[in-house]
């Protein structure tokens, strides 16, 4: 997609990501006032002041491990409830997804920026929602345990080689899903900082 373009002026920051092989392109243009969208025939503008919440996330797939997702909900008179997601990866073909890393941490910057600058009263949040969250993780550690007592019993049992498969299981378990879940603790945190755990690096 490309680096972020600005226009003659440097008002104008746009960013483009296509979230799915058939799908059409997202672009996301940031001005002045807020942010305009297109996807495909549809288009719509967003005033920073009816920002009402930013999520940034971690969202791995299996064709891309480095993903990062940001969500904003906005809400204001005479404007529905839109929910705008912005994606740090974006499909090429059917088996490859291309890492939009410095565009996405560009643009991310240059958002949270005129945010700030416009004292929207927005939330600023990163990791999962909280509610799915701590019984995601309650979750995890329930099966790694139930892994990890799987693999002694069939120690004792003498099954070396079976304990040594489950335990290869149990490895990759913990390394995946831990630092899913380490990334995506719940937080807030204040647009001039914006957090590591959920950007690309």
């Amino acid at each position: 997609m490309g680096e972020p373009s600005l226009d003659g002026t440097g008002n104008t920051i746009s960013y483009a990501y296509r979230p799915s092989v058939t799908g059409p392109v997202r672009v996301f243009s940031l001005s002045n006032d807020g942010i305009d969208w297109a996807v495909g025939a549809m288009s719509g503008h967003v005033p920073y002041r009816h920002i009402r919440l930013v999520r940034m996330s971690y969202r791995p797939t299996s064709l891309q491990s480095q993903r990062f997702v940001t969500e904003l909900w906005a809400e204001g008179e005479g404007l529905k409830t839109t929910k705008l997601k912005i994606a740090s990866c974006s499909w090429k073909s059917m088996a490859e997804q291309e890492r939009l890393d410095r565009p996405y941490s560009v643009f991310l910057g240059e958002l949270h920026r005129r945010m700030s600058a416009t004292n929207v009263q927005a939330r600023f949040e990163h990791g999962g929602h909280p509610l799915v969250y701590w019984p995601s993780l309650t979750v995890f550690l329930v099966v790694g345990l139930g892994l990890a007592g799987l693999v002694a019993r069939t120690l004792q049992a003498g099954a070396t080689g079976g304990a040594a498969i489950v335990a290869t299981f149990l490895a990759l378990y913990l390394w995946q899903g831990g630092n899913f879940l380490r990334r995506n603790r719940p937080g807030r945190y204040q647009p001039e900082a914006l957090p590591r755990a959920v950007m690309p690096q």
